[in-house]
């Protein structure tokens, strides 16, 4: 196996890792990173067998768990119980409980909701002068949006959004004492303020999915509290932390590619969103570990190893698509990997497609001649990617 050195909060790499994706892929299929201390898989074919191959899973091996220090163990609390870091047959039992909140009919109905939060925030934005994008739109429709989704009081949205950045902030490269201290207690707070809302709920049920997650309690499947909290924190959490960055990538690169044309029309608005997804998705790694022996592309894992799978390689991969490097909305839409795939595939996939679909068009719509400022900078939270602020003006 070869290996490969690149600091992922190195400022060239953070403000475009694609070309060390390309030397990368170019070792091999499977390339030990030594940064990260294992190996990992850039290519499409590769990224996609070990998503859908049960040997490898999200939960940490009972062996192989290290013991929580004090100052995290309010983040370890929600995580213990956060479907993502769990395997069937506990992870199929809360998909199924959330799921069926999460229908497709109630997201498909929040699509007025969606345009009118999007014009409401248009119009509130400066005509002829410089805004940041990001905090004006972006940042938050997919929290307003949530928030109604769940019921939980938009009032909160911005402690919301703090108590999220001071949690999603564990997962960055480069994180540190004060990054774990910061989450600890943004998990206390946070799993605070579910408890007292789930009471809250308990006594006066709404129309929300945090009302239908609650009934799912009494079934002998069904949810915990332990649980339910988890669960409404990965949801809140998720269902902005990601959407934003999909939000504020897609928009720069329309713009760089000359604005949106006909890209947006309806015939075209679902191939565009799946091309700003596979071009500069908002997640790059998520990680598995290995359970059994299993050789992937001439590979072989061994039990006890992590493997990084590199989501926004995969979708750069050139045996994926042709000039994979090119922003094209015009071409075919690719089975990208950005909402991973298999028994973790992302419950919120069709809502952040719609929040894209929705909210894009109108943007470009009431904003024609929406144009960039100044060059938009990527902020250092690898592996996630998206932009500390985008400047426009129009």
């Amino acid at each position: 196996m070869q290996h490969i050195r690149q600091s992922p909060t190195d400022p060239a790499f953070v403000q475009n890792p694609y070309p060390f994706y390309d030397r990368a892929r170019a070792l091999g299929r499977v390339v030990f990173w030594d940064d990260y201390a294992m190996p990992c898989v850039f290519g499409h074919a590769a990224v996609s067998a070990i998503l859908r191959d049960r040997r490898f899973g999200r939960a940490i091996p009972a062996d192989q768990r290290e013991p929580v220090p004090d100052h995290l163990a309010s983040f370890y609390a929600i995580e213990d119980h956060s479907m993502l870091e769990l395997e069937p047959p506990r992870h199929t039992v809360l998909r199924r409980q959330v799921l069926r909140a999460f229908t497709s009919r109630r997201i498909a109905g929040l699509a007025p909701e969606i345009a009118a939060l999007a014009h409401r925030l248009i119009d509130d934005c400066p005509r002829d002068a410089l805004f940041d994008l990001l905090e004006r739109f972006a940042r938050t429709i997919p929290v307003v949006v949530i928030c109604r989704l769940l019921g939980v009081p938009e009032t909160m949205k911005d402690q919301l959004l703090a108590w999220s950045h001071a949690m999603v902030a564990m997962y960055q490269a480069g994180r540190d004492r004060q990054t774990e201290e910061r989450a600890g207690r943004a998990a206390a707070a946070f799993a605070d303020f579910m408890r007292a809302h789930i009471a809250e709920r308990r006594n006066r049920p709404g129309d929300d999915l945090i009302t239908q997650l609650i009934a799912a309690e009494s079934a002998d499947d069904g949810l915990n509290i332990d649980d339910l909290i988890a669960t409404c924190i990965l949801l809140l959490n998720a269902g902005h932390e990601a959407t934003v960055h999909a939000i504020g990538n897609g928009v720069k690169a329309l713009l760089e590619a000359g604005g949106p044309g006909a890209w947006l029309t309806p015939a075209r608005r679902e191939a565009t969103v799946e091309e700003i997804l596979r071009f500069d998705p908002p997640l790059h790694m998520f990680t598995r570990h290995v359970y059994e022996p299993v050789e992937v592309m001439d590979h072989t894992f061994a039990p006890g190893e992590t493997v990084g799978l590199m989501l926004a390689a995969a979708g750069r991969d050139p045996a994926l698509c042709y000039r994979p490097h090119r922003f094209d909305p015009a071409r075919p839409a690719k089975p990208h990997l950005a909402f991973g795939a298999g028994v973790h595939f992302c419950l919120g996939a069709p809502l952040a497609r719609l929040e894209l679909a929705v909210a894009l068009p109108i943007l470009f719509e009431r904003r024609p001649g929406l144009r960039l400022a100044e060059p938009p900078v990527y902020a250092d939270s690898y592996h996630f990617r998206g932009l500390s602020r985008l400047m426009v003006q129009g």
